[in-house]
C-alpha cells in the first residue's frame, strides 16, 4: 500500500471545465507509459519514482507532475509520447489548465508556477500560502489551498493574489460546481463550500475518513475517502449526501467522462469506473503502481502512477 507518499507529498487533482463526452470505447485494460528511466546510486541518490501525483489536459497536451525531478512533463494526447521536461518549483503535486496556461502547485515552495502550454516556457512564479497543494479555476479565478495554513487563496489569472480565506483543517482538493467552491478539508473529514465573491462558508459536510479528492461531475459533487475506501456523492444545491459507494484501497483522483466516474486506489494500484446515477462499480482496471491523480482529455482517461514513474491511460485500447 502507498498511502503514507501520499499524504506527505499531496496529489492534486486539476483540470478546467468539465467536458462532458463518452471515453473511447469505454475499455477495460489501461496502458502504461514510463515517465523516467533514472535510478537511485550512490552518487545521484535521487528516489527510484519520480514521484507522478498530478495529471492534467489542455485540450492538446498530458501534463504530469513528477514531484521527486521538481519538473512538469508533457505528452502528446495522440501518441502518448514525451515530449519535453520542464523545471519548476519544490515538490510540484497539483496541476490546472486554463486557457493556454498551465498552473503548478509547488508544495515546498510555496508557490505556483505558470507556464505557456505551447512551449512550456515560464510566465509567472507566484507566492501564495505554506503547502499548496490543489488548484481549481471558477471561471474567473485561481484557486489555491494551502494545506500547512488550513486556507485557500484566490488569485488572478495575472498572478496577483486578492484574498486568502479560512478552511477546515488541511485542505486538499478542490472543485467548482458553477456557483460554489468546494474545499476538502482531509483532516476534519468534512468539505466545505465557499460563495468565491467573498469566501462566505456556506456549508459544511461531513463525508468519510481521510477525504481526498474532488471532481464535479455537472449534477453531483463526488469525494473519495481514502481510509474509508469509499466515494461519497454530494447534491451541490443542499449538501445533502445522496450516497456513499464502496471502492479499492486508498481511493484518490477522481475524473468525470461524461457517462461514469473514474477512481484511481492508491492502495491497490487499481482504476475503478463507477456508474454515475447509482455508484455501482461497473469494472476494475490494474493500473501503474500507486495511482493518484486522473484526467479526461475529451477522448481518453490518464492516470498518474505515484509509484511507478508512469501514467496509465485508456489510449490505443
Amino acid at each position: 500500500m502507498l498511502r503514507l507518499a501520499g499524504f506527505l507529498g499531496v496529489m492534486a487533482i486539476s483540470t478546467g471545465a468539465l467536458v462532458l463526452a463518452p471515453v473511447h470505447a469505454q475499455v477495460s485494460t489501461l496502458h502504461e507509459i514510463a515517465l523516467t528511466t533514472t535510478v537511485t546510486t550512490a552518487l545521484s541518490p535521487m528516489p527510484d519514482s519520480s514521484g507522478p501525483e498530478a495529471v492534467a489536459s489542455d485540450g492538446t497536451y498530458i501534463w504530469v507532475a513528477e514531484q521527486f525531478r521538481n519538473r512538469v512533463t508533457r505528452l502528446d494526447r495522440l501518441t502518448g509520447l514525451p515530449l519535453g521536461s520542464y523545471p519548476v518549483g519544490l515538490r510540484p503535486v497539483a496541476l490546472l489548465c486554463v486557457g493556454n496556461t498551465l498552473w503548478v502547485a509547488n508544495l515546498e515552495s510555496d508557490t505556483v508556477s505558470k507556464l505557456r502550454t505551447t512551449d512550456g516556457a515560464l510566465l509567472a512564479t507566484i507566492k501564495v500560502g505554506d503547502g499548496p497543494g490543489g488548484l481549481a479555476f471558477d471561471g474567473t479565478h485561481v484557486w489555491v489551498a494551502n494545506r500547512n495554513r488550513n486556507t485557500v487563496s484566490k488569485v488572478s489569472l495575472d498572478g496577483a493574489v486578492l484574498a486568502t480565506f479560512r478552511t477546515g483543517r488541511r485542505p486538499m482538493n478542490m472543485a467548482f460546481d458553477g456557483t460554489a467552491l468546494w474545499v476538502v478539508n482531509n483532516m476534519r473529514n468534512t468539505v466545505t463550500k465557499l460563495r468565491p465573491s467573498d469566501g462566505a462558508v456556506l456549508d459544511t459536510v461531513r463525508v468519510g475518513e481521510g477525504p481526498f479528492g474532488i471532481v464535479y461531475d455537472g449534477a453531483s459533487i463526488w469525494v473519495t475517502n481514502f481510509f474509508s475506501q469509499t466515494v461519497t456523492r454530494i447534491r451541490p444545491s443542499d449538501g445533502a449526501v445522496l450516497a456513499t459507494s464502496r471502492v479499492g484501497d486508498g481511493p484518490a483522483g477522481l475524473a468525470a467522462d461524461g457517462r461514469t466516474l473514474w477512481v484511481a486506489n492508491n492502495g491497490s494500484s487499481t482504476v475503478m469506473r463507477l456508474d454515475r446515477t447509482t455508484g455501482a462499480v461497473l469494472e476494475t482496471l490494474n493500473s501503474g503502481k500507486g495511482p493518484f491523480s486522473i484526467a479526461f482529455d475529451g477522448r481518453n482517461i490518464w492516470v498518474a502512477n505515484f509509484g511507478g514513474s508512469s501514467v496509465s491511460t485508456t489510449l490505443g485500447r
